[in-house]
């Protein structure tokens, strides 16, 4: 019988696959060139993210800004994330990341290039998948060697 894979809190869940396509990743830059294989790899962490920011909306029982609102508590289980709440209204979520055990776990692994691709790299279809309207800025991740991430969700009409 298949379990309800978001019991497991996401740095679990992005462990395990960081296990599992770390090795698969290497593999396929090793065949076909690194530029090559991330690209692909991308496209495939892009359209699960946008399914899964879908998915959440419609468990949420909606996807309006305050529905998203509630977002950064999923990201932040297990103590994933450490946040600074700067602005949240009825169009708008901004917040720093001060802390990414995300990152460190891909560092400690060994993979802290592919985290960028398949952790930080969701964020933007995510928001998309759960509203289109939804527009995601940053300018810098912690796992691309920044201070801090700076994430501002704005909706767009």
């Amino acid at each position: 019988m298949a379990q309800d894979i978001n019991q497991v809190n996401l740095l679990t869940r992005r462990e395990i696959e960081a296990r599992t396509a770390g090795p698969l990743i290497e593999q396929f830059i090793e065949a076909m060139g690194k530029d090559k294989a991330l690209a692909e790899v991308d496209k495939v962490v892009q359209r699960l993210a946008g399914e899964a920011g879908a998915q959440m909306a419609q468990t949420l029982g909606g996807n309006t800004m305050e529905h998203f609102h509630k977002a950064p508590d999923m990201w932040k289980q297990g103590g994933a994330l450490e946040i600074e709440l700067e602005e949240m209204d009825k169009d708008k979520l901004v917040f720093k990341v001060t802390r990414c055990r995300y990152a460190e776990m891909y560092r400690e692994l060994g993979y802290e290039e592919l985290g960028q691709v398949l952790s930080c790299g969701r964020d933007a279809a995510f928001a998309q998948g759960f509203n289109p309207g939804i527009r995601m800025t940053r300018t810098q991740t912690i796992m691309s060697g920044g201070s801090h991430c700076d994430f501002k969700f704005e909706l767009v009409r």
